[in-house]
């Protein structure tokens, strides 16, 4: 019993400790979303697009974030990836690192999406 406790609690650490490690970093996300200027089309607190048919990506959850910014970086043509000119053209320069740190950043800032019962 006291290997199986042991064992269950190593597993949580290490399961934590790799979750840690692959977190963004959120400053240099905020950094990132200001030299792209991502507020231009999504607003100054990322709750408010500039047209209703632009996400909020406040309080998003990182993964999903994470997600759409890789499947615009591969395109429309690529496996699971996703058709936007404008999308296509912001994400070209970012890497995997970039991605991470802008996906942690919008997931920290306060979220206005509610969901209703």
């Amino acid at each position: 019993m006291k290997k199986i406790l042991v064992s269950l609690i190593f597993l949580l650490s290490a399961s934590a400790a790799m979750n840690s490690m692959a977190s963004g970093n959120i400053a240099a996300g905020e950094a990132a979303v200001k030299k792209y200027s991502c507020f231009a089309c999504h607003g100054a607190d990322f709750n408010t697009p500039i047209d209703p048919t632009y996400p909020k990506l406040a309080g998003q959850h990182a993964d999903y974030l994470a997600h759409a910014l890789h499947a615009y970086k591969r395109g429309a043509d690529g496996p699971n990836g996703r058709g936007n000119a404008i999308m296509v053209g912001q994400v070209a320069p970012l890497n995997d690192k970039d991605i991470d740190n802008i996906a942690a950043y919008l997931h920290s800032l306060p979220g206005s999406l509610v969901l209703r019962k």
